[in-house]
C-alpha cells in the first residue's frame, strides 16, 4: 500500500493520508473545501464546492489518475437541499459513464464545512 500526498491539496488534519493506493486502485480520503493556499474554509456552498473538486483533482494528479477513472463517490452534505446545485458542479467534472454515487445529508462535517466527499479510482 502506498500513501499518496500533493502539497496541491490540503494537508489532512488526523493520522490518516490524503489518499492510499494499493494495486490499481486509488481510495481517496474525504474532501472538504479548505484552500489549500491559506488553508481556510471560504463561506458558501458553491465556492467550498469547487475547491473540494480542485482538491480531488490535485490528489488524483498525483497519483496519475483522473475523475475518468473515478469508479464510486460518497457525498456527504450539510444541507441536502444543496443538492441541485451539487449535481450542477458535479456534471462539469464528471462524464457518463458516471461513476457509482451515493449522497448523504450529515448532521455535522469536520471543521464546519457544508460539503465533504470521498471516491474510489483506479490507476
Amino acid at each position: 500500500m502506498q500513501s499518496i500526498h500533493t502539497n496541491k491539496a490540503p494537508a489532512a488534519i488526523g493520522p490518516y493520508s490524503q489518499a492510499v493506493l494499493r494495486n490499481d486502485l486509488l481510495f481517496v480520503s474525504g474532501q472538504i473545501g479548505i484552500d489549500p493556499n491559506t488553508g481556510q474554509l471560504p463561506g458558501g456552498f458553491e465556492h467550498q464546492t469547487h475547491l473540494v473538486f480542485a482538491n480531488l483533482k490535485a490528489i488524483l494528479d498525483a497519483a496519475g489518475s483522473s475523475f475518468t477513472h473515478v469508479v464510486q463517490v460518497t457525498v456527504y452534505l450539510k444541507d441536502v437541499n444543496d443538492f441541485a446545485a451539487l449535481n450542477q458542479i458535479y456534471a462539469r467534472n464528471f462524464c457518463e459513464p458516471y461513476p457509482a454515487r451515493e449522497t448523504i445529508q450529515a448532521a455535522r462535517i469536520s471543521k464546519d464545512a457544508l460539503i465533504e466527499i470521498s471516491l474510489i479510482a483506479m490507476k
